[in-house]
This record gives C-alpha cells, sequence and structure tokens, in this order.
C-alpha cells in the first residue's frame, strides 16, 4: 500500500525517500521547486496546496490530483476525526445554527423535509471522500487489535436523561471503559449521549460524582427537542473542565448528518461523522468487535440488532463471533406485545435472535439481562473468537 503524507514531518521523510505516496491536506508549495524534480510516478495529491512547479509535473506524470475547494463547508480530506469544539465552533457566541455541525447539515439535508438537498455530482463525490477520509481516520485510530476492546452501546435517541436507564447506561459504560474497554455509540443524544458520557467520566477524579453531577445538571432538558438539551449539556460539558487523565475519558461517536436533526452530544472526545448513514451503521457495528450492548430503542436500534446478528451469524468481521447483549429483558423478551399503545414500545426481539444464534452456533455468545454488572462481566469472559 502507498504511505499516507498527512503532516510535516511525513514530507520531509519522503522527500530523503520518494516513493509512490499519498500526499493528504498538506502545504506543499514551499516544498514544491524539490518534490518536482522527482519521480512522481503514481503519487496522489489530496487537497494539497501545489506550486505551479509541482502542479505541472503532477499533471506530466499523470498524477491523481483533487484540488482544495475552499467554498465547500466541509473539508473532504480530513486526516483525523472532529471534536466537540470542533462541530460547536461558535456556539458560545452564536448558537448552534452558527456551528459548523448545523452549516454542514443545513448544506446536506433540507432542514423541514429531513431529505437531502439537490447536489452537483462533484460534491457528491467529495462528500463520498470525505466519508472515506473518516473512515480511514477510524482505522488508525483503532488496528485490529485494538478493536478487540471496543464496546458499542445502541439504544434510543428519544431517551430522556431523567430516565433510571439513562443513568444506568452511563454508569455501564462509565464501568467498561474503567475495566480497559473503548465506548462507541451512534454519537447522538438520548442514550447515545449517556455512554459517551459515561465513558467520559472515566478520566477525572471521582468519576462516579462527576457523573451524577452531570446529569443533575441537564436534568431540566430531558430530551435532545428540549429548548436548552444543547444549552445545558455545553455548560455541563464546561463545567467539568479537563480530565486528569485524557486517554481514560476517550470514547468515539459515530453520527451522521443524514440525521442531523439531532445533534451530536458532547462527551465523544472524538467524533466521527458521515454523510452517509449506510456507511457509518456499517462502520460502527463492524468496529465493535468486542460486543454490543442494545438498550431499549426503536427501529434503528432493532435494525442495529439484526444487522450485528447478521455478522455473527456469517462471521463477516475478522470471521470471529462477538458478544451481543441486550438490556432490559422486560422490554427485548416481554410476556406479550401491546399491539392496540404505540407508547408501549416493547418488542420480543429475544427470541428471533436466539433462533438464529442457535442455527449458527453463537447462542454462548448471547445475553438477555438486567443486571449492568452482569453485562461487564460476560464480555470480558467473552472476548470475540
Amino acid at each position: 500500500m502507498k504511505p499516507e503524507i498527512d503532516t510535516e514531518q511525513k514530507v520531509l521523510g519522503w522527500l530523503k525517500d520518494p516513493k509512490p505516496a499519498v500526499f493528504q491536506w498538506q502545504r506543499l508549495a514551499k516544498h514544491s521547486a524539490e518534490i518536482a524534480k522527482l519521480q512522481l510516478d503514481d503519487c496522489v495529491f489530496l487537497g494539497c496546496e501545489m506550486g505551479d512547479d509541482l502542479l505541472a509535473a503532477a499533471a506530466k506524470a499523470k498524477c491523481f490530483v483533487i484540488p482544495r475547494r475552499p467554498d465547500l463547508i466541509f473539508d473532504p480530506f480530513t486526516p483525523g476525526l472532529y471534536t466537540p469544539g470542533e462541530l460547536y465552533d461558535k456556539f458560545k457566541d452564536g448558537g448552534y445554527e452558527a456551528c459548523l455541525d448545523r452549516r454542514i447539515y443545513l448544506s446536506f439535508m433540507d432542514k423541514d423535509k429531513h431529505v437531502p438537498l439537490p447536489a452537483d455530482v462533484d460534491t457528491v463525490l467529495l462528500r463520498r471522500l470525505h466519508d472515506a477520509s473518516i473512515s480511514v481516520a477510524l482505522e488508525n485510530l483503532l488496528d485490529a487489535k485494538a478493536r478487540t476492546k471496543c464496546v458499542a452501546i445502541m439504544g434510543g435517541h428519544d431517551m430522556e436523561r431523567t430516565n433510571s436507564t439513562y443513568t444506568a447506561v452511563a454508569k455501564l459504560a462509565l464501568n467498561l471503559t474503567a475495566a480497559g474497554y473503548m465506548i462507541l455509540t451512534g454519537g447522538g443524544p438520548g442514550l447515545m449521549e449517556a455512554g459517551n458520557l459515561g465513558a467520559y467520566c472515566a478520566g477525572f477524579d471521582q468519576p462516579e460524582k462527576i457523573l451524577e453531577t452531570a446529569i443533575l445538571r441537564m436534568k431540566d432538558s430531558p430530551k435532545y427537542t428540549s429548548e436548552n438539551w444543547l444549552k445545558d449539556a455545553y455548560a455541563a460539558w464546561e463545567e467539568m473542565g479537563k480530565p486528569k487523565d485524557p486517554a481514560k475519558s476517550r470514547n468515539i461517536g459515530i453520527p451522521t448528518w443524514f440525521y442531523g436533526h439531532e445533534p451530536p452530544n458532547l462527551f465523544a472526545t472524538d467524533i466521527a461523522k458521515y454523510f452517509e448513514n449506510s456507511v457509518r451503521e456499517e462502520g460502527l457495528l463492524a468496529l465493535a468487535v468486542g460486543g454490543i450492548i442494545f438498550a431499549r430503542g426503536n427501529g434503528g436500534t432493532v435494525q442495529e440488532i439484526f444487522q450485528d446478528a447478521n455478522q455473527n451469524y456469517y462471521r463477516t468481521i475478522d470471521n470471529v463471533k462477538s458478544p451481543m447483549i441486550l438490556f432490559e429483558s422486560d422490554y427485548w423478551n416481554p410476556d406479550k406485545m401491546v399491539f392496540d399503545d404505540p407508547n408501549d414500545k416493547r418488542k420480543k426481539v429475544y427470541p428471533v435472535l436466539q433462533k438464529l444464534a442457535n442455527e449458527k452456533k453463537f447462542d454462548d455468545y448471547i445475553l438477555l439481562t438486567d443486571d449492568p454488572a452482569a453485562i461487564v462481566q460476560f464480555i470480558k469472559d467473552h472476548p470475540p473468537v
């Protein structure tokens, strides 16, 4: 594979040993004359600043070149994941409408109809390139060994911060992080926020107290549709300050602008935000080789359960089976399902999952439980095999 040249240090190293490489988002103008004299066959230049001499040399060598596009709101060649500070860059002074996250969403989706806006072909291609860059950044962060310690927490975006399940999921995420696991979520509100929040607290002194204080700080804005949902979260995030041990607080949110009307939560330290939801869904499930916890959720969570079951059924991820945990037995395996009350969202999912698991011998990696401590132990006792 061609090496990725995505830092100035790597540029300097390449100059000493030039070979086919992918230059990504580098300021090469000051090196243009030197690089132009070298063998450039099979080199790629993505979003780089290039002098005229280098542009001419790259054209002569028939290099693949995509220039910078300063007219775009997003960076197609992003070399890393987003941070909350980047996506909420203007929140303090201009509110959410002024933030990068919101501006990108409004360039992509119709905010009233929740459908993608018409876009030129070049913009569509650059969005795909952005998503590919995000995937590469995730792969660079989480190699095959690291993925065996990645645990995803799935659950409904509409879960209130005041609900006991929200607190239980946050504490579960904290305990898993303390046990050495990396927490991944869909990066949005509700139980996704609970997962990221709990993991984030792990790097602070007195993490349980920090978690309790943060939840209390946000209780007056329980749902993402609450007027001050984001404002109260931002205040809680700022009041927490910086973690004493940032490495212990590290966790990942993987949201999408396709559901951009649901803002990303502030407690994921690394945010892999995609345009395409299908790419994001598959990637999120594939990364969580250490296991996936399914807390109560709606259609999206049910889809994720069977998508993950399919990966176990056919062993499509690293040829292994991984733990699947359904949290809250009455929600996922009620005595009977109620069809005449739309507010009763309990679903008899567990028997179908059991049937699939029995067919392909991953039933020993399925757990239905109400006990968060049992979840932590189950994940420890069932590494991917």
